[in-house]
């Protein structure tokens, strides 16, 4: 019977590493990976992570090795999305002005309860985020203990991967964000956002379009 141990100095790491990253359906936590490979340092999991994704890059290889929502992950190289495009004959779904202005006051004011997002934007928001839950970038986080127990909204893992963020804290400056939505449609940007509250709210992100 064969010997379960971890991974022997005969078998290529780096190449164990790719097939793991490669089959996982979300991004695969250091902990996980370092369980798997029966490492028992962290240190020495995330150097073949790194040394994996040095070979690829160096190679010129078509896909990468992305840090992402708490874990690593395959994708393919920015530069070979041209391709794939042409591959798939599909253009990829964009997020409407309105959209990416409702996702980044629920970012940034998460957990955000419906009606508050519709008075920080002055218009109603229900067909955004419909849009917003059926993509799932974003998740019911539960009910606010007020009159009719709203729900409470935030931003989900497949929003990090979405725009990939390891975690909340690489959010873009509001300054960024503003600029984002200014040129995701033909509008004119937004004006200056206001600060972020001390709660680390985005602030009014400014009223869009509907459309989602």
């Amino acid at each position: 019977m064969a010997e379960e141990a971890g991974v022997g100095e005969e078998l290529d790491r780096r190449g164990v590493v790719e097939a793991l990253l490669f089959v996982v359906e979300e991004p695969l936590p250091l902990a996980r990976l370092q369980e798997v490979l029966a490492d028992e340092d962290p240190a020495t999991t995330e150097a073949t992570v790194h040394e994996l994704a040095l070979g690829l890059e160096q190679e010129g290889r078509g896909l990468m090795v992305q840090e992402v929502a708490g874990g690593f992950r395959l994708t393919t190289r920015p530069a070979a999305h041209a391709w794939i495009q042409r591959l798939q004959q599909v253009k990829p779904a964009r997020l409407s002005r309105a959209a990416l202005e409702t996702l980044a006051i629920i970012a940034y004011k998460q957990p955000i309860t419906r009606a508050e997002i519709e008075a920080i934007r002055g218009v109603a928001v229900d067909g955004v985020m419909r849009t917003l839950v059926e993509r799932s970038l974003i998740r019911m986080l539960g009910r606010k203990p007020e009159a009719g127990r709203p729900i409470l909204y935030g931003t989900s893992n497949a929003f990090l991967e979405h725009f990939g963020f390891r975690d909340l804290g690489e959010l873009p400056s509001l300054r960024e964000i503003d600029e984002l939505i200014g040129t995701s449609g033909t509008e004119p940007a937004s004006p200056n956002l206001p600060p972020p509250s001390e709660d680390g709210g985005a602030g009014d992100a400014g009223e869009g379009r509907e459309s989602s």
